[in-house]
């Protein structure tokens, strides 16, 4: 293959080189973040709560899990019509993207990881008449911390990859933007340079979710009390 298709690993550390020493790099790598961290900690803030209460309120689930289960296999990528229509072009639609695709992941295994608690804790907790928030902090949150933090190591991989996906779309920057334009250009050194960081972030994105499941139950329990 020739340079214009298959570009050495000379001619992409040099045009890595030139996209750092520009700042071009670090703006797109700044809003690719940007939208991850808002659509992730979207999906964490309302996933998260929602799955606690499906796993304990039979009432709840039978009425909201349909609804879950039927929503949850659409592909995020086959919202972006829609999103774009909703919310114009801009960080709005890219951040409602990876908002759907973590939100139904955490959401699922958090109830899971809920209803997997041994009930003699909940029996153990009426028995010493805790209140709600108190079976929360002291028996579900330290019993599904693992589970729900491989879930959140997951679902992070797939928000990252959702990002790269809209930004080739919805958004005129990131580093699907980048991607793109580039393509366009037949640049495909910068394209292989998008590539590149896109891995790194990924790695570096799982490494951390890797240090935060090393925390054991038993600290979970006593940053919750």
């Amino acid at each position: 293959w020739s340079r214009s298709v298959f570009p050495g690993p000379v001619a992409v550390l040099g045009s890595m080189g030139e996209l750092i020493a520009n700042g071009t790099l670090f703006r797109h790598t700044v809003a690719s973040l940007f939208r991850v961290t808002a659509g992730f900690y979207l999906a964490m803030a309302l996933g998260l709560p929602l799955g606690v209460l499906l796993g304990r309120a039979e009432l709840v689930r039978r009425l909201v899990n349909p609804l879950v289960q039927f929503l949850r296999p659409i592909s995020p990528l086959a919202w972006i019509p829609l999103s774009m229509l909703w919310f114009g072009i801009g960080d709005q639609p890219a951040i409602f993207l990876i908002f759907l695709a973590s939100f139904f992941p955490l959401t699922v295994a958090t109830t899971i990881a809920v209803q997997s608690i041994n009930p003699v804790y909940f029996q153990v907790a009426a028995n010493f008449r805790f209140s709600p928030l108190e079976r929360v902090t002291k028996v579900i949150i330290p019993a599904v911390v693992p589970p729900v933090v491989t879930a959140l190591r997951i679902t992070i991989t797939i928000a990252w990859l959702v990002v790269v996906a809209a930004e080739m779309i919805a958004v005129q920057s990131g580093l699907g933007y980048l991607i793109l334009d580039s393509r366009n250009a037949l640049r495909m050194d910068y394209v292989m340079d998008g590539m590149i960081v896109i891995g790194a972030i990924g790695l570096l994105l799982d490494r951390l979710m890797g240090q935060l499941g090393r925390l054991d139950s038993a600290e979970w329990g006593r940053y919750a009390r």
